[in-house]
C-alpha cells in the first residue's frame, strides 16, 4: 500500500481495524491522547496499554509509539474534503491586561478544557490548543454529517463558554467553520519532530473566518453551511473579504444566543 493510499483510506474511515481500534480507545480514560489512534496517555487505560507495550512516544508527544512507527512507515498524506473549526478568544490581549499571568493561565486552561470536552464529544480531531486558539478537524471517517457536526460543535462551544447566558460569557470566543479540500498527513520527519495536520487554502480560510468573528459569533462559509443542511435556515449573511484572497467569501453569521441544538 502506498503512503497516499494508506492516508486516504485511514482518513476516509476505510480501514476497519483502525476504526475498531479508535472506538475502543475512546472508551478508555483519559486525556491527553494520541492524535491518530486516540490512545490515552494517562489514567488506568494508559497503565493497561503500557503492559502491552503501548506508550506515549518519547520523541513525538502527539503520538503513541505504535502510531509513530506507522507515521514513519507511511510518510506523506492525501488530499481530502473535511470540515474545519477554528475558535479563539477575542481580545485576549485586553483580557490578559486585566489579570495576573496566573489568572490568565487559569482562564485559558478552563477554555482549553471546555473546548476539548465539546470537541472530543463530537469525535473531532483536535489539532492544536495553542495561544488563544483551538483548531479541530471533522474528518470523512465521521460520515457525510461531518459539516453538521462541526457547526453544532461550534454552537455548543460558544454556549459552554456562556455566550447564551444572561450574565454574558466567562470568556469571549468567536469561531469559524469551513468545508473544503486540504492536504492532511505527516509533516516533519522521524529524525526531527513529526506532526499530523492539515495544510492548504481551506485551512487559511477557516483561520481568517475565526479571526473575523466577534464574541458569540460563528462565521460559517457557504460551503459548510449548505453541507451542514442549513440551507433553509435564515441567518444573516454577507460577502466577506479575507486578506490574501481576491474573491470574497460568502459567509453565514450564526449568533449563539439565537441557536438551539438538540
Amino acid at each position: 500500500m502506498s503512503p497516499e493510499e494508506f492516508w486516504r483510506k485511514s482518513l476516509m474511515g476505510q480501514m476497519p481495524v483502525a476504526n475498531w481500534e479508535r472506538a475502543i480507545m475512546r472508551r478508555l480514560p483519559h486525556d491527553p491522547r494520541c492524535k491518530l489512534c486516540t490512545m490515552p496517555f494517562a489514567g488506568s487505560g494508559a497503565r493497561f496499554l503500557h503492559l502491552l507495550g503501548r506508550e506515549r512516544s518519547k520523541k513525538n508527544p502527539s503520538f503513541c509509539n505504535s502510531c509513530e512507527r506507522y507515521a514513519a512507515r507511511y510518510p506523506g498524506g492525501a488530499e481530502i474534503e473535511l470540515t474545519l473549526l477554528f475558535a479563539d478568544v477575542r481580545g485576549s490581549t485586553t483580557v490578559a491586561e486585566g489579570m495576573t499571568p496566573a489568572e490568565f493561565t487559569q482562564l485559558m486552561n478552563r477554555f482549553y478544557t471546555t473546548a476539548t470536552q465539546v470537541l472530543a464529544g463530537a469525535d473531532a480531531w483536535i489539532d492544536k490548543l495553542v495561544g488563544d486558539e483551538v483548531i479541530a478537524f471533522f474528518l470523512p471517517w465521521l460520515g457525510p454529517a461531518h459539516p453538521r457536526l462541526a457547526v453544532e460543535s461550534a454552537v455548543r462551544l460558544l454556549r459552554a463558554t456562556g455566550h447564551a447566558d444572561p450574565g454574558g460569557p466567562w470568556v469571549p470566543v468567536g469561531a469559524g467553520v469551513h468545508t473544503g479540500v486540504a492536504y492532511m498527513g505527516v509533516v516533519g520527519s522521524p529524525e526531527t519532530v513529526m506532526d499530523v495536520t492539515a495544510l492548504g487554502d481551506a485551512v487559511n480560510v477557516t483561520a481568517r473566518l475565526a479571526s473575523a468573528a466577534g464574541p458569540g459569533e460563528i462565521l460559517v462559509s457557504d460551503a459548510a453551511y449548505r453541507a451542514a443542511g442549513q440551507g433553509e435556515t435564515p441567518h444573516e449573511h454577507r460577502d466577506l473579504r479575507l486578506k490574501g484572497r481576491a474573491e470574497p467569501v460568502h459567509v453565514h453569521i450564526m449568533r449563539v444566543a439565537e441557536e438551539r441544538v438538540g
